[in-house]
């Protein structure tokens, strides 16, 4: 199935139904919107029934209407402004309960994640990341908080683990030291940062390697890297969901917890014993 809906659908245009039409030329014309509504809100704003669109996605050749949206969101991910993102929320939550629908989409992404990530990468990122000597975390933009998360636990485990500042004329500084049996974990999902590409380019070319944890194949953080865990974020309005992918970095946390079960052991035992003495969480019941 050629990667173009917007060619399958106008190639098929003249085949289809009266109402199968109305459902193509609304996609066609509002293709930014039409990506992330369901098949019952499409048949609303097209005015056709919900049966209607899914034999439409039938007709342009994709097995359902879910696998149809989804062709239409990697076709646009990267592309759209924080403007027609929010436009596209405006009507895929036009007169629901916010709260149930944003929280059961976090909830379908990380159902999806499940299923997608692939076992035998999870287990090669665990193993570069135990045998990196040094270990770099870089993330930008909302991708700078799971960069943060992430360097807050494996300080925890691992180290000389280096948390990579997103200001944009000190990453290369903080990585100058970067090279061969180093790790960079890059974290980017669209719309990419160019910070972020240059930074795993230039990580890979001083012969590091690079964990890239992003959205998918045709993501510019992939063909770099040595290894990649594939994990989708979800666009909600301005917003980037990222439960799915910090669903996956605990994962990866505690997979490299029972790895080093003895230092991490060791490590909050003597944690405990400081912040006892110094009252970090108040003083218990039994003292």
């Amino acid at each position: 199935m050629t990667n173009n809906v917007l060619t399958a659908i106008r190639s098929r245009m003249d085949t289809l139904s009266k109402g199968q039409r109305r459902v193509g030329e609304y996609i066609l014309e509002n293709y930014d919107k039409a990506a992330f509504l369901t098949a019952s809100r499409l048949g609303q704003v097209a005015r056709v029934s919900e049966s209607t669109v899914v034999r439409f996605a039938a007709e342009v050749g994709y097995d359902s209407y879910p696998s149809m949206q989804k062709a239409l969101q990697e076709m646009i991910r990267g592309r759209l402004t924080s403007v027609q993102r929010i436009r596209a929320s405006r009507e895929q939550t036009r007169g629901t309960d916010v709260v149930s629908e944003v929280m059961h989409r976090d909830m379908d992404s990380i159902h999806a994640a499940i299923e997608q990530v692939d076992r035998g990468e999870f287990e090669r990122v665990v193993d570069l990341l135990l045998k990196g000597e040094r270990i770099y975390i870089l993330g930008v933009r909302s991708s700078s908080f799971l960069a943060g998360y992430l360097n807050f636990y494996l300080h925890l485990i691992l180290k000389n683990v280096t948390l990579v500042q997103n200001a944009a004329g000190e990453i290369y500084e903080q990585m100058v030291h970067i090279g061969p049996g180093d790790v960079l974990i890059g974290i980017s999902f669209p719309r990419y940062s160019i910070m972020a590409i240059n930074a795993v380019n230039f990580a890979h070319d001083r012969g590091a390697d690079v964990i890239a944890i992003t959205d998918s194949t045709v993501s510019p953080l992939y063909t770099p890297a040595t290894a990649a865990l594939l994990v989708r974020s979800d666009m909600i309005s301005f917003v980037d969901s990222m439960a799915a992918p910090l669903s996956l970095l605990n994962a990866l946390i505690t997979e490299l917890g029972h790895r080093r079960k003895e230092d991490v052991d060791g490590v909050f035992a003597e944690m405990e014993q400081v912040w006892k003495k110094h009252s970090i969480f108040g003083r218990s019941e039994d003292e």
